[in-house]
């Protein structure tokens, strides 16, 4: 029965069908958390039929009886709809409250539109990942700043005539610009197909558990290396921010609000080790002269005094 002339509840819930590899050993030690990894499967393999993900990759592998040392959690995309990061930002949110993940170590791969949605996810939500580990794929090259802390291996075909190589090409100089943690490898004879050359070797698993969730980690500084960091800093006329050093401690405020800013290197700075929000300070010739916010965008200010 409809009601009109006045507001009532409503909800719409879109499901999201996956499969779930639970690793050796799982129930038997409960106090134990487990590295997760996420697989993205490619366009062909969307639809309502699980098991059409299992035709490629690790969801494949661990069909055909190979034993991971991780919880592995393939989606399956909904027909024509590609991969949506918000959906599967609450799948990732879900499978933490439900299952027994370290946080610290979950990572992320996919092939095709997966390596599409591999970098698209990481760059949308970098402080989720460990590491990633696109294959065949590509993404919007001017976001790849984001994954500056995210070690990530990608992998495409030399000879790919479905997602050309360049797509990897322009996310690899991209990320690497921000990122010494980038390995690229391109298979000379391979096409479309860089996958199974990919997930069949042992060696991009013991990669990835090898990462660990960056953390920003505290350093001190003398006082006589915060003091020059201090002053008036303007991007445009009303946005402007100002550090001051109180108490040997540097604080930044923006509008009403004061924040305690927190040295990870010499010209690095965070406000809490669970926002990826920093703050670059920038130099020349020795003097500061403004300081690149991190965030969501980057915002570049001059200093004024």
């Amino acid at each position: 029965m409809e009601v009109t002339g006045q507001q009532v509840p409503g909800k719409f819930v879109q499901e999201t069908h996956y499969l779930v590899y639970f690793p050796e050993g799982y129930n038997e030690d409960t106090s134990r958390r487990w590295p997760l990894v996420i697989f993205l499967h490619g366009s062909g393999e969307s639809g309502n039929d699980l098991n059409k993900v299992k035709v490629h990759g690790p969801p494949k592998l661990a069909e055909k009886g190979k034993k991971f040392p991780f919880i592995l959690v393939s989606p399956q995309a909904p027909p024509g709809m590609g991969w949506q990061t918000a959906t599967l930002y609450q799948l990732l949110s879900h499978i933490k409250r439900t299952q027994r993940v370290d946080d610290k170590k979950v990572y992320l791969t996919g092939l095709s539109m997966g390596g599409y949605g591999t970098w698209e996810f990481a760059m949308e939500y970098p402080s989720e990942f460990a590491a990633i580990a696109p294959v065949c794929g590509g993404g919007d090259s001017s976001k790849a700043w984001r994954l500056r802390h995210i070690p990530i291996w990608n992998f495409h075909g030399a000879k790919d005539d479905v997602v050309f190589p360049e797509e990897s090409d322009k996310m690899v100089a991209a990320a690497r610009r921000h990122n010494s943690k980038v390995r690229y490898t391109l298979y000379p004879e391979a096409n479309h197909n860089s996958w199974d050359s990919t997930y069949n070797k042992d060696s991009l698993y013991d990669w990835l558990l090898a990462q660990s969730k960056f953390e920003y980690k505290e350093i001190n500084m003398a006082v006589s290396e915060l003091k020059p960091l201090a002053g008036k800093y303007v991007r445009k006329a009303a946005d402007t921010l100002a550090i001051n050093l109180d108490d040997n401690k540097l604080n930044i405020i923006a509008g009403r609000d004061t924040f305690q800013l927190r040295p990870a290197a010499k010209n690095m700075f965070f406000i809490h080790p669970d926002w990826q929000l920093e703050i670059q300070f920038r130099r020349e010739g020795g003097k500061v002269t403004g300081l690149l916010v991190l965030d969501n965008d980057q915002a570049l200010y001059r200093k004024v005094k």
